[in-house]
């Protein structure tokens, strides 16, 4: 495959004025204003939701900022990506709050913060405590005393479940009523890091904002983004045509002069190579390149933080240690300005946002003349490339840069093959977006399938909360728009059945067995829960029940008269809440982090302990198991690959009732091999939880085209040996977790089972 080499033409970007601004903003800016920050502000005036695409580096969170100035005795939410971010953005908003005179109170709001916040003042519970301190915030800090605003610092997932009603059921309801009302200024961050289905949250805010009429009281949403994500473009355009004011602004139009915002680049974009190849061809680049050109400054940032590790090491072994800084995720966020002062700096994704490789003495020229970087889709590419060559504000901008890219193999047999060179920005845009290994699976797929449900939670408890008000009749309209928005089919009973089960289910999966025999048609949730019960498990009583041969109290009380028909409704009940408790976290992962000690340096730049993927650490990494933690020992020399195994009393009986359906499995472990060697993972056992969910299915002729789709469009998956109690064995393929619904939302007809047995969820 031959590398594609593109002349990329310097960007600019268009100048503004002050001449609109209030003395308070001008104070901000200092004259030296960007069209698409005075663009923003003047359409906050008339508009509802603003949404910010200037590129990387220019400015945005300022003219974020200032829209607050259209409420500014209100309450204002910005929902920064990621922890790391949220004390720069804190800090960011008090130098504006100050220099703009508003009289808001800055506060971050980390999981960790919350959980610090005093006991004594505003309770124990992290969702008691947030609802507190945004209802009354002169609690918890004195200094908000006299109705001054908050403006408030979080993250996404807090954002995700407060507004979604997942807090402790003591808290969800006051919570995401504050959540919803209290904010006259939302500022979302960097969505494009969203995945289909954290999309979701912040677009059923959008929505209930505009059913529930917070737009009519000037509530302000400002989007920010370089790369907006099309298939939200259409969303968005939805909400336009149901009367939400949008604007957008890019920075591109021409309200008077252009100034130099990145350098020419010089880009070779290269197919992606083995880890070793990758690993042995870099170090050498970047020695070549640190020998024969030690004046320039660059970076690499890499995905792979085993990859970046092992070409750390590899430049040490060579004698540029002195010459070399790493940023990770382990990296402290104190030691990060000072890796970032080395000429040559290797990063992870940890600096893809809000990490600009500021210098301590700044030169004239750009910060970085070259980069080398991965890239998984089209928005880390154009993310990254966004990263070397930067000269806004410098006085030397005519100097090129230069970048060298790694995509996916995928994109040579889909047309990069066909092209040798390229001249612009504009023929590489286009070029990128004809390539479907550079585009994010599943947003459509998922927004048409299990969206709904995701969605129903916060719907049925936004339609108990109004039951009985006039306000009773928006939940079917904020239902029928998100409808529209998200293009499904069926209607909100269909949904609001499916989510009194699943309501069901998580309620009796808590309560005592002694308990639920006499209280099961009181717990919330449970009638219909318990009518799902009998369709999985007794279908002949359900069928007599639908021929009206016997009413459905009289069946319920006859099968439910038994202690052990209560335990086969309670594990019902725990296998139904598990399976679909992915579909509930703003963030999916498979296991726990784990705490792993790392004497010898290998993920931290000092002697100490982090948190780890058990994923990673399996694959990369021999370790010693200590009680509840790992020690770290060496990298493998190789990467280990990861199985399941799990156990069964009869294999036949498993194959015919739980192939190709959504469940959550128990007696399922994790096993990691070298070719014929298995390496025990003892400590992980404890980390494994009682109950795996996903889909195990049999790859087969007919099928086996729909799991390699599904494999190359990102979604997890893995061999599972399953053995029963006789000694018999037979493997298949497990798509665990998430990754388990997203397989069933596109391809459930293909993966059914190979009797021709329809595809269902347990």
């Amino acid at each position: 495959m031959k590398p594609l080499n593109v002349t990329l033409e310097p960007a600019q970007i268009a100048v503004g004025t002050d001449a609109a601004f209030p003395e308070a903003l001008k104070r901000v800016f200092g004259g030296k204003v960007l069209q698409h920050q005075q663009d923003l502000y003047e359409a906050a005036k008339s508009h509802d939701l603003l949404l910010d695409l200037a590129p990387t580096g220019t400015g945005k969170t300022n003219a974020s900022f200032s829209v607050i100035l259209e409420n500014p005795q209100g309450n204002v939410v910005y929902i920064a990506p990621t922890n790391a971010l949220i004390d720069q953005q804190t800090a960011a908003a008090e130098a504006f709050v100050a220099a703009a005179g508003l009289p808001h109170v800055v506060k971050s709001a980390s999981a960790q913060q919350i959980r610090r916040w005093r006991d004594d003042r505003v309770g124990k519970r992290s969702g008691e405590k947030l609802y507190n301190v945004l209802r009354e915030p002169s609690i918890l800090f004195p200094e908000c005393g006299g109705g001054r605003p908050l403006l408030l610092v979080t993250n996404p997932d807090i954002f995700y479940y407060a507004a979604f009603f997942q807090y402790n059921p003591l808290d969800r309801s006051n919570l995401a009523s504050v959540f919803y009302s209290s904010f006259a200024t939302v500022i979302f961050d960097e969505f494009h890091l969203y995945d289909a289905k954290q999309l979701v949250s912040l677009l059923f805010y959008l929505v209930v904002s505009q059913v529930f009429g917070y737009f009519q009281h000037n509530r302000k949403v400002v989007l920010l983004t370089a790369t907006p994500e099309p298939a939200c473009d259409e969303a968005l355009k939805v909400l336009q045509q149901s009367g939400v004011r949008v604007y957008r602004v890019d920075g591109q139009k021409n309200g008077g002069s252009l100034i130099p915002s990145q350098t020419a680049v010089a880009l070779q974009i290269r197919p992606y190579l083995e880890k070793e190849e990758m690993i042995e061809t870099l170090v050498q680049y970047l020695c070549d390149r640190r020998q024969h050109l030690p004046q320039q400054q660059g970076a690499v940032i890499l995905d792979s933080k085993d990859t970046l590790n092992r070409i750390h090491d590899g430049l040490k072994a060579r004698g540029y240690q002195e010459d070399c800084g790493k940023i990770t995720g382990d990296t402290p966020k104190e030691m990060r300005h000072e890796q970032a002062q080395k000429p040559l700096i290797l990063a992870t994704s940890t600096v893809d946002v809000g990490f600009n490789f500021e210098r301590e003495i700044e030169g004239d020229r750009q910060n970085l003349d070259w980069l080398i970087f991965s890239a998984r889709d089209r928005f880390s590419f154009w993310q990254r490339l966004g990263r070397v060559g930067r000269v806004l504000g410098k006085p030397q901008t005519e100097i090129p840069s230069e970048a060298i890219a790694y995509l996916p193999e995928e994109a040579w047999s889909q047309g990069l093959n066909e092209i040798d060179s390229l001249a612009g920005r504009q023929p590489l845009t286009e070029t990128l977006e004809e390539l479907d290994c550079l585009q994010r699976p599943f947003l459509d797929i998922y927004w048409r399938s299990e969206a709904f449900l995701e969605i129903a939670r916060p719907l049925l408890e936004l339609e108990t909360s109004l039951e009985k008000t006039p306000g009773a009749d928006l939940i079917v309209v904020l239902y029928e728009t998100l409808q529209v928005v998200f293009g499904g089919s069926r209607d909100w009973q269909y949904y609001r059945r499916r989510m009194k089960i699943l309501q069901g289910a998580e309620n009796i999966a808590r309560t005592e067995t002694g308990k639920i025999a006499k209280d099961w048609k009181y717990i919330k949730g449970g009638r219909n829960f318990v009518k799902s019960f009998l369709q999985a498990y007794y279908p002949e009583d359900w069928e007599d029940v639908k021929r009206g041969d016997r009413s459905l109290e009289v069946v319920e009380k006859q099968i439910l008269a038994t202690p052990r028909v209560i335990q086969k409704l309670k594990d019902y009940a725990i296998v139904l809440k598990t399976s679909y408790a992915p579909l509930f976290r703003f963030r999916d992962s498979l296991l726990e982090n784990v705490t792993v000690e790392d004497p010898q340096g290998f993920l931290l730049d000092s002697c100490g302990e982090t948190q780890l993927d058990p994923l990673h650490l399996l694959r990369f990494y021999e370790f010693a198991s200590e009680a509840d933690r790992c020690v770290l020992t060496k990298r493998s020399k190789e990467t280990y690959q990861l199985s399941f195994n799990l156990q069964v009393e009869n294999l036949e009986e498993f194959k015919s009732t739980q192939l190709a359906k959504l469940s959550a499995f128990p007696n399922c472990e994790i096993a990691r091999t070298l070719g014929e060697q298995t390496r025990p993972t003892a400590v992980l056992s404890q980390l494994t939880p009682p109950l795996m969910p996903g889909v195990i299915v049999q790859e087969n002729r007919r099928n086996r085209w729909a799991i390699c789709k599904l494999q190359k469009q990102g979604l997890g998956s893995y061999p599972i040996t399953v053995e029963d109690d006789f000694g018999e064995t037979a493997t298949y393929t497990f798509f665990p977790s998430l990754d388990g619904i997203l397989a069933i939302a596109a391809a459930g007809f293909a993966l059914k089972c190979p009797d021709n047995e329809e595809f269902w969820c347990i």
